[in-house]
């Protein structure tokens, strides 16, 4: 007897994921409904997005450490550096989650600016002004300028990935709003000075632990 597509092998009915998951809720054109391949790697690509958001916080704590200047073995750079990847893989999984909510769009405008700005960022950061004079066509003493336009351009992504998370009803609003102040607070790093650089990593770190905990319960385990 062969097991039919819309039940499972216990023969309980095929429970597919809500829109927001990721699957649709009414039949394709032919009248069929979602495979249950397509379902089970919509909710492995969901349950790996929940897990990758806990990322947001473990960057927080280290940009923490990297605002205070603490003096440490790996150094300053490495610490800012291992910040930045967390942070990316956070942000992607985030903007994956909203990818089936009304503010989809926004989500991944603010994804696609921050990595821009992260991008300018990274070489900015690590390579010593000389350096970057030597090496490009840009005008010596332009160096903090364009790192403050990165740091300003990577705040702004972050903005309205906060105002995405705000606006999307998925998750806490309150989560939204603390990513938008940390994004205001972090994206003038380089022109206020402390502790508005620290105290916006304490606000992503807030907005990271609520966006994983209520991120992590968005789909039930089973």
């Amino acid at each position: 007897m062969s097991i039919s597509h819309r039940q499972t092998a216990s023969g309980r009915p095929l429970r597919v994921a809500p829109a927001w998951v990721g699957a649709p809720t009414r039949a394709e054109p032919d009248g069929h409904f979602l495979p249950v391949r397509d379902a089970v790697w919509i909710w492995s690509v969901r349950r790996y997005a929940r897990l990758a958001l806990w990322a947001l916080p473990a960057a927080a704590v280290l940009y923490g450490w990297f605002t205070l200047g603490v003096d440490s073995p790996p150094g300053p750079l490495v610490i800012g550096l291992l910040a930045a990847w967390l942070a990316t893989i956070a942000l992607i999984a985030l903007a994956g989650l909203l990818a089936g909510s009304r503010t989809r769009r926004c989500a991944l405008a603010g994804l696609l600016i921050t990595l821009a700005g992260a991008t300018m960022l990274v070489p900015l950061a690590a390579w010593p002004e000389a350096a970057l004079v030597e090496t490009t066509p840009l005008a010596a003493g332009h160096v903090p300028d364009l790192l403050t336009a990165a740091a300003v351009i990577s705040g702004t992504g972050l903005l309205l990935i906060g105002w995405a998370v705000f606006r999307s009803k998925l998750v806490n609003p309150a989560d939204g709003v603390l990513l938008m102040l940390a994004a205001i607070a972090m994206g003038g790093y380089t022109v206020i000075a402390q502790p508005v650089p620290t105290v916006g990593a304490l606000l992503l770190l807030a907005a990271g632990m609520g966006l994983a905990w209520t991120g992590g319960r968005l789909v039930p385990r089973s």
